[in-house]
Protein backbone atom coordinates (compact mmCIF):
# COMPACT_ATOMS: atom_id res chain seq x y z
CA UNK A 1 0.00 0.00 0.00
CA UNK A 2 1.42 3.55 -0.75
CA UNK A 3 1.48 6.18 1.40
CA UNK A 4 -1.50 8.31 -0.65
CA UNK A 5 -3.73 4.95 -0.42
CA UNK A 6 -2.94 4.35 3.51
CA UNK A 7 -4.01 8.50 3.57
CA UNK A 8 -7.14 8.04 1.61
CA UNK A 9 -8.19 4.74 3.83
CA UNK A 10 -7.28 6.97 6.69
CA UNK A 11 -9.88 9.87 5.48
CA UNK A 12 -12.06 7.64 4.80
CA UNK A 13 -11.86 6.01 8.05
CA UNK A 14 -12.54 9.54 9.62
CA UNK A 15 -15.66 10.67 7.28
CA UNK A 16 -17.18 7.10 8.66
CA UNK A 17 -16.06 8.22 12.32
CA UNK A 18 -17.61 11.50 12.16
CA UNK A 19 -20.37 10.39 10.97
CA UNK A 20 -20.80 7.72 13.20
CA UNK A 21 -19.80 10.18 16.47
CA UNK A 22 -23.50 12.12 15.32
CA UNK A 23 -24.68 9.24 16.14
CA UNK A 24 -23.29 8.38 19.20
CA UNK A 25 -23.93 11.87 20.74
CA UNK A 26 -27.23 11.86 19.64
CA UNK A 27 -28.10 8.22 21.66
CA UNK A 28 -25.34 8.51 24.38
CA UNK A 29 -26.38 9.23 27.86
CA UNK A 30 -25.68 12.59 29.09
CA UNK A 31 -23.23 11.57 31.36
CA UNK A 32 -20.67 10.75 28.48
CA UNK A 33 -22.28 13.56 26.03
CA UNK A 34 -19.13 15.87 26.50
CA UNK A 35 -16.83 13.03 25.69
CA UNK A 36 -18.91 12.66 22.59
CA UNK A 37 -18.26 15.85 21.12
CA UNK A 38 -15.00 15.77 21.80
CA UNK A 39 -14.47 12.70 20.49
CA UNK A 40 -16.23 14.37 17.37
CA UNK A 41 -14.06 17.48 17.23
CA UNK A 42 -10.67 15.18 17.26
CA UNK A 43 -12.60 12.95 14.59
CA UNK A 44 -12.85 16.25 12.36
CA UNK A 45 -9.59 17.76 13.30
CA UNK A 46 -8.34 14.76 12.06
CA UNK A 47 -10.48 14.27 8.98
CA UNK A 48 -9.11 18.00 7.97
CA UNK A 49 -5.38 17.17 8.48
CA UNK A 50 -6.29 13.53 6.39
CA UNK A 51 -7.59 15.72 3.68
CA UNK A 52 -4.85 18.01 3.67
CA UNK A 53 -2.37 15.22 3.71
CA UNK A 54 -4.06 13.41 0.65
CA UNK A 55 -3.10 17.02 -1.25
CA UNK A 56 0.11 16.91 -0.44
CA UNK A 57 0.89 13.64 -1.77
CA UNK A 58 -0.95 14.96 -5.29
CA UNK A 59 -4.15 13.43 -4.49
CA UNK A 60 -7.41 14.36 -4.67
CA UNK A 61 -9.19 13.73 -1.31
CA UNK A 62 -12.56 11.57 -0.96
CA UNK A 63 -15.65 12.73 -0.35
CA UNK A 64 -17.58 11.61 2.64
CA UNK A 65 -20.83 9.63 1.61
CA UNK A 66 -24.15 11.23 2.67
CA UNK A 67 -24.33 8.17 4.89
CA UNK A 68 -22.73 5.39 6.55
CA UNK A 69 -24.09 1.84 7.42
CA UNK A 70 -23.65 1.26 11.26
CA UNK A 71 -22.12 -2.49 12.34
CA UNK A 72 -25.12 -3.11 14.66
CA UNK A 73 -28.59 -0.98 15.51
CA UNK A 74 -28.17 1.92 17.96
CA UNK A 75 -30.81 2.27 19.80
CA UNK A 76 -29.75 3.44 23.39
CA UNK A 77 -27.00 4.98 25.62
CA UNK A 78 -25.32 1.35 25.86
CA UNK A 79 -25.19 0.84 21.75
CA UNK A 80 -23.59 4.42 21.38
CA UNK A 81 -20.75 3.57 23.66
CA UNK A 82 -19.70 0.20 21.93
CA UNK A 83 -20.16 2.02 18.20
CA UNK A 84 -18.19 4.77 19.60
CA UNK A 85 -15.11 1.65 20.79
CA UNK A 86 -15.84 0.16 16.90
CA UNK A 87 -15.38 3.56 15.64
CA UNK A 88 -12.02 4.40 16.84
CA UNK A 89 -10.67 0.40 16.57
CA UNK A 90 -11.63 1.05 12.78
CA UNK A 91 -9.60 4.45 12.64
CA UNK A 92 -6.92 2.67 14.73
CA UNK A 93 -6.52 -0.16 11.65
CA UNK A 94 -6.59 2.87 9.23
CA UNK A 95 -3.88 4.36 11.33
CA UNK A 96 -2.08 2.06 11.68
CA UNK A 97 -1.62 1.04 7.92
CA UNK A 98 -0.58 4.39 7.63
CA UNK A 99 2.62 4.06 10.04
CA UNK A 100 3.73 1.04 7.54
CA UNK A 101 3.07 3.42 4.46
CA UNK A 102 4.93 6.21 5.62
CA UNK A 103 7.82 7.78 6.71
CA UNK A 104 9.40 10.81 8.45
CA UNK A 105 6.92 13.01 10.18
CA UNK A 106 3.55 11.44 8.64
CA UNK A 107 4.76 8.64 10.29
CA UNK A 108 5.35 10.19 13.68
CA UNK A 109 1.78 11.92 13.11
CA UNK A 110 0.01 8.39 12.16
CA UNK A 111 1.37 6.94 15.47
CA UNK A 112 0.49 9.54 17.52
CA UNK A 113 -3.17 9.14 15.88
CA UNK A 114 -2.85 5.79 16.25
CA UNK A 115 -2.51 5.99 20.03
CA UNK A 116 -5.01 8.51 20.46
CA UNK A 117 -7.58 6.17 18.54
CA UNK A 118 -6.68 3.47 21.20
CA UNK A 119 -6.76 5.45 24.25
CA UNK A 120 -10.14 6.70 23.31
CA UNK A 121 -11.54 3.17 22.44
CA UNK A 122 -10.29 1.83 25.93
CA UNK A 123 -12.17 5.14 27.48
CA UNK A 124 -15.26 4.03 25.58
CA UNK A 125 -14.56 0.03 26.06
CA UNK A 126 -13.29 0.39 29.62
CA UNK A 127 -10.73 -1.98 28.62
CA UNK A 128 -8.15 -2.06 25.43
CA UNK A 129 -6.94 -5.03 23.17
CA UNK A 130 -3.03 -6.05 23.24
CA UNK A 131 -2.09 -4.96 19.42
CA UNK A 132 -4.51 -1.20 19.03
CA UNK A 133 -5.04 -0.85 15.31
CA UNK A 134 -4.50 -4.41 14.62
CA UNK A 135 -7.01 -6.31 16.13
CA UNK A 136 -9.00 -6.58 12.67
CA UNK A 137 -5.71 -7.66 10.43
CA UNK A 138 -5.10 -11.20 9.64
Amino acid sequence: MSALEAVQAVLAAEHAAVYGYGVVGARVGAERREEAAAGLAAHRALRDAATRAVRDLGGEPGASAPAYALPFPVADADAAVRLAAVLEDRVAGAYADLVRAASGAARRDAAAALREAAVRAVRWRGGGVAFPGLAERP
